[in-house]
């Protein structure tokens, strides 16, 4: 009992020692970190293509949250749909057993826009969860063991699906991984030899985002198709990033008219809420219902409120006709964004990369960029590359302020 007393008064000082601490301290001490030197901005409201720090100053987002606010941020349609939905219900059961309208409504909006044999989707939280999925699902389907992914590819954190990159800086103290994994390089015809009758699938980003938005040659992927067809080898494309209009057509897979076996999305499919998915057709999705059954589960993955903002955003994207703007404003960064330090600009769509000499060039002019209230970044696997990826509904007018600021900012950090 005598400790009674002490119990009580730090109920009372706790909190309002808590409150004397600023939201940075707060966030060094219990947010676990992810590097050394976090931006530490801190941001309290956004609207469109603008997010708002703590002192009310506006900054153009040029990144979308590595693609997630296609629609921008806190579109209107979005949020209604998220509170209706959260009026509704929320969870109810784990994926798979209750028939959820948010659910059935946005598999069937994403059915009706794919091509036929993309017809089937299972909803996860994440991209890096929809490649687990897929995985599992390659194994299953064919009976084999072995994956194929690309050099500098990026996929996700977890443990099978950083099975599939090959980075000894990123991987480095975490392994081991998945065996039977072997890589090839983006875009080298003379690679896929190495794609055979052992291979389960190949997975590719059909543009590289943390490469440096590398972007595939039709050659490639037609050759890529053919070689996964030969071989009984299913051809999974990873649009975590690339998808819904990002490229300039809602899905990049379209650039090439080739069809995936299996397509994975996330990032910008939720319009700024957590939902990933992996999608094929019902004859390759169903081997995960039997033999054994619950071949994959999930508790929160399609999420009732995560659906409804993604069929939300689906269909602001099409009824809007967003994405028939993207690769013009594409085409307009390209051009307004000239100067000698440029070494090239890469891309498609809303989906850039601005190369600089060296990645401390190119910090310094991202920093600059963000005090001077324009939001962007670099690449894992890219480090000297800015990162141009707004949401899709960013106008003319914004981004030609976008491009003068950081042109102004190229040359104070050179002069």
């Amino acid at each position: 009992m005598q400790y009674a007393g002490l119990f009580v008064l730090k109920a009372i000082v706790f909190p309002y020692f808590c409150a004397m601490l600023t939201q940075r301290q707060l966030f060094l001490q219990h947010n676990a970190q992810t590097s050394p030197e976090p931006l530490m901005l801190e941001f309290v409201r956004a609207k469109g293509v603008y997010i708002y720090d703590s002192s009310d100053k506006k900054h153009l987002d040029l990144i979308a949250g590595i693609g997630v606010s296609n629609v921008g941020h806190c579109h209107p349609a979005v949020v209604k749909a998220i509170q209706e939905q959260a009026e509704t219900y929320m969870h109810l059961m784990v994926y798979g057993e209750y028939v959820q309208t948010p659910q059935v409504n946005f598999a069937k909006a994403l059915a009706d826009i794919l091509p036929e044999s993309l017809s089937c989707t299972y909803f996860l939280n994440s991209g890096t969860e929809a490649v687990e999925g897929a995985m599992k699902l390659a194994k299953r389907y064919t009976g084999k063991k072995g994956f194929i992914a690309c050099k500098n590819a990026y996929h996700g954190s977890t443990q099978g699906a950083e099975s599939l990159m090959e980075s000894d800086f990123y991987s480095s103290g975490y392994g081991p991984f998945l065996p039977h994994v072997s890589f090839i390089r983006h875009n080298n015809i003379a690679d896929l030899t190495k794609i055979t009758e052992e291979i389960a699938a190949v997975f590719i980003e059909p543009i590289q985002g943390e490469a440096g938005i590398r972007v595939a040659d039709l050659d490639y992927m037609v050759a890529l198709k053919a070689k996964c067809q030969e071989t009984g080898t299913l051809l999974i494309f990873d649009e975590i990033q690339s998808g819904f209009g990002r490229s300039g057509k809602m899905f990049a897979f379209e650039h090439y008219n080739i069809v995936p076996d299996v397509l994975l999305l996330a990032k910008g499919i939720g319009g700024g809420m957590p939902i990933g998915a992996f999608i094929s057709s019902l004859e390759i999705m169903s081997v995960l219902s039997h033999t054994p059954i619950l071949g994959h589960m999930t508790t929160f993955g399609g999420h009732p409120v995560c659906c409804a903002a993604g069929l939300a955003t689906l269909r602001t994207l099409v009824d809007n006709g967003i994405v028939e703007d993207v690769e013009e404003k594409g085409q307009l960064f390209k051009s307004l964004l000239k100067h000698p330090a440029i070494k090239e600009i890469r891309g498609k769509g809303l989906m850039l990369a601005v190369e600089f000499e060296s990645f401390e060039v190119n910090k310094k002019i991202i920093d600059a960029c963000i005090l001077d209230g324009v939001l962007s970044d670099w690449f894992l696997h890219c480090s000297n590359s800015m990162r141009i990826a707004p949401p899709l509904i960013i106008t003319k007018t914004e981004i030609e302020e976008a491009c003068s600021i950081i042109l102004k900012n190229i040359n104070l950090v050179l002069e």
